[in-house]
């Protein structure tokens, strides 16, 4: 992809970014605010200070964003927001802070420059911290709801830490039991000392169990609370010492039955003679039956398609909450782009295109399916899901018409834990895209077909196979997490009893994690690690060597792209197959044909910088090898090299992106340089199945590449060095 494709992306996320400021309409004379700058901090960082006050700089790229005007500079709000700077620095614990001076200096008709000099005076410590009211609770009790609170003695105190000590103090009481405990306290600060005594007064009321669940739901519901009841008491069990926590997860619970467009779990008036506190689900149906339609164009460096899509839902379909979907996609698909589809070649040499570019296809794409869900099948906890889905597609190396079957059941017993054991059918009817070189036979190392297969570019194929995927999800946010992690494993098991065309073992892990931290949490450090390997059992040539057998193109692992190792456009990294050699352009002369391994990696540092843009930096690594994970040393077979989890077919990656948040989560454009450590890709001969190496310009989206010396490639070659994406969400 080269840079001035780039520019209009660019421009769109600078004005993106431009909304995210603030500014005011111009009345009278209003002078434009070109500087701001406050003086005299030290303990205190200016951000924070300006985060707190109204008055803000023009920012630098409004004069060429035509959606935010200037800031403007009001006589009125800029004395106000004096005052605010001094109580943001009591808040904080600096109760001598003062103004010094305040500035305004014009700057020619309309400008102005405004400057802000504080004097911070010390800082107040907590001198000693009162707790009073907690005597009769069991030292355990006691224990757990003083531990690491915000408040410490000897620290700075500041009231944001008094408020929430106070806050956390009630909630912890509250988990234990006490429903009604309340917590008040107040602070004494003694200028002349510089010093603040904490004394917090606790009343914890009564420990509490709970006791019988009621439902508030709308005059004639569809929804038979008994079903919501049932939901609640996977979580809040009659008998058992009240929580909130409990009460969280009954919310959760009842609003995953997928009807309801509000659900609000709280504790009804406690009953003190007998010590139990009844629990109120209060519920508001959302329409049963939906229907949505959408469109959509992805632009990739290796395939560009135009889709629609469209989505019918019955919530109660045919009563019991049961739920029917049908959804499609319908699209035209180009590869790699819209104008190479179109190109003529020259089949007689008179220089003139008089022929299709066979190995530049494009088509109709289509996906169709229908998904039915039973709930509380044989227990509360479990759901029957069954599945049909009709597709047609088009890849780099193939295209591929067929369908898919899916039952099984998920088990739910928490709502941040599942598991879901199914059975699948696929059935495909694959093609290898024209111009991969002469063809007599399907080549196995491309598609993977059944021995045998007598047709000369096409095979019939279909997988069977026993899945199970367990998944646990404790993401603060699953469209844009800050906090938590999230694991899952899935295993499948092919052919043997279960028939099909294959016999296989595919395993699969995936692990995230998310940590917040800094000033106002405004870093996210996110880390992904995500490993697969495809298991085929082995045959014996007749050489007496023995070789595994070959997966199907539709099982292998493909890795690059915006989710993925960004440092290569949408599965590119994979081992190759070669397509057209007299292409041009070295990318364009090979295709990915899948690996039987996998590794990803990814470390990325988020960093709010204000409004709703946020800036990341990261680090990728790699690997789709053609055989199994190999976690040995070096091989001179190629297919263990490719798949050697330290080696040479590795790919590192770095880059840098911006996010824009909306409502339906983050817009995102990623730019990714990728190292030049390591090997070219390995293409293979799908006739002799021997590897081969193409070279590259080692070009950064078409800029600054040269050939490689004599004797040496480039890391990853043909691909290009750098790469972008444009989406929507979070890569992980």
């Amino acid at each position: 992809m080269h840079l001035r494709q780039l520019l209009p992306v660019l421009t769109l996320l600078v004005l993106a970014a431009g909304c995210a400021s603030t500014s005011g309409a111009r009345q009278d004379d209003q002078p434009k605010v070109v500087a701001l700058d406050i003086k005299g901090t030290q303990q205190v960082k200016v951000s924070e200070i300006k985060e707190k006050i109204v008055t803000s700089k023009t920012p630098w790229w409004e004069p060429i964003n035509p959606f935010v005007g200037p800031n403007y500079f009001d006589p009125n709000t800029w004395l106000a927001d004096l005052k605010r700077i001094v109580r943001y620095y009591q808040a904080q614990g600096f109760y001598e802070a003062r103004i010094d001076s305040a500035k305004q200096q014009p700057r020619g008709k309309d400008a102005i420059a405004l400057e802000v000099t504080v004097h911070e005076g010390p800082s107040t410590q907590v001198t000693t911290l009162n707790v009073t009211g907690l005597e009769e609770l069991p030292s355990g009790h006691q224990q757990k709801a003083l531990e690491d609170l915000p408040v410490v003695q000897g620290k700075a105190f500041r009231e944001e830490d008094f408020e929430a000590t106070k806050e956390q103090v009630k909630q912890r009481l509250r988990e234990l039991g006490y429903a009604e405990a309340e917590v008040s306290g107040e602070a004494r600060v003694d200028l002349a000392t510089h010093g603040a005594q904490v004394d917090l007064q606790v009343r914890p009321g009564q420990r509490y169990r709970f006791g019988n669940i009621f439902v508030a739901t709308d005059a004639n519901p569809q929804v038979n609370p008994k079903r919501i009841i049932e939901q609640a008491q996977g979580a809040v069990h009659k008998g058992n010492w009240y929580s909130e926590s409990a009460l969280a997860e009954a919310q959760a619970r009842v609003f995953r039955m997928g009807v309801f467009g509000a659900v609000k779990v709280n504790r009804g008036a406690p009953d003190r003679e007998a010590g139990m506190v009844p629990v109120v689900v209060d519920v508001r149906e959302a329409p049963f039956r939906s229907i949505r339609l959408g469109g959509g164009i992805g632009l990739d460096a290796a395939r560009q398609e135009v889709r629609a899509v469209g989505e019918w839902t019955n919530r109660n379909f045919l009563g019991g909450l049961r739920r029917l979907t049908i959804n499609g996609r319908v699209g035209y698909a180009f590869i790699p782009n819209i104008t190479a589809a179109f190109d003529k070649i020259d089949t007689n040499g008179d220089g003139k295109g008089d022929a299709p570019n066979l190995s530049t296809p494009h088509g109709l794409v289509f996906q169709l399916s229908t998904e039915f869900e039973q709930p509380r099948f044989l227990a509360r906890d479990l759901r029957l899901q069954a599945s049909l889905t009709a597709e047609r597609g088009l890849e780099q190396a193939y295209n591929f018409i067929g369908g898919r079957a899916r039952g099984g059941v998920i088990w739910q017993p928490h709502p941040n834990f599942s598991l879901f054991p199914t059975y699948n059918l696929e059935v495909y009817r694959l093609q290898g895209q024209r111009g991969l070189q002469d063809q007599t036979t399907v080549p196995p190392l491309v598609l993977g077909c059944p021995a045998g297969t007598s047709q000369q570019d096409t095979c019939n194929i279909s997988v069977s196979y026993l899945e199970q995927v367990a998944t646990w999800d404790r993401r603060d946010n699953p469209i844009a997490p800050n906090r938590g992690f999230y694991a899952s494993l899935s295993l499948q098991e092919g052919g043997g009893p279960l028939q099909g065309d294959f016999t296989f073992a595919r395993v699969m892990p995936d692990m995230r994690g998310y940590i917040n931290f800094g000033p106002k949490n405004r870093f996210t450090l996110a880390a992904r690690l995500r490993m697969g390997t495809l298991l085929t059992p082995f045959n014996t040539n007749d050489s007496g060597e023995r070789i595994r057998q070959e997966s199907a193109v539709v099982n292998r692992f493909f890795s690059g792209g915006g989710g993925s190792m960004r440092g290569f456009n949408t599965q590119r990294l994979s081992p190759m197959n070669f397509s057209s050699p007299g292409a041009t352009n070295p990318s364009d002369r090979v295709v990915p044909i899948g690996g039987n391994s996998l590794v990803e990696t990814s470390v990325e540092l988020r960093y709010k910088l204000f409004g709703d843009l946020t800036l990341a930096v990261f680090h990728d690594s790699g690997l789709a090898g053609a055989g199994p994970l190999n976690f040995g040393s070096h091989s001179e077979d190629v297919r263990q090299e490719s798949s050697r989890i330290f080696g040479d077919n590795h790919y590192q990656a770095v880059g840098i992106g911006l996010r824009y948040s909306t409502i339906v989560g983050p817009v995102r454009l990623d730019l990714a340089r990728r190292l030049n450590i390591g090997s070219p890709l390995p293409v293979f001969d799908p006739n002799t199945g021997k590897a081969d190496v193409v070279g590259g310009a080692g070009d950064c989206f078409g800029l600054g590449g040269t050939d490689a010396p004599e004797g040496k490639k480039y890391a990853g070659a043909p691909e290009g060095f750098c790469t972008f994406f444009l989406s929507i969400g979070e890569a992980f």
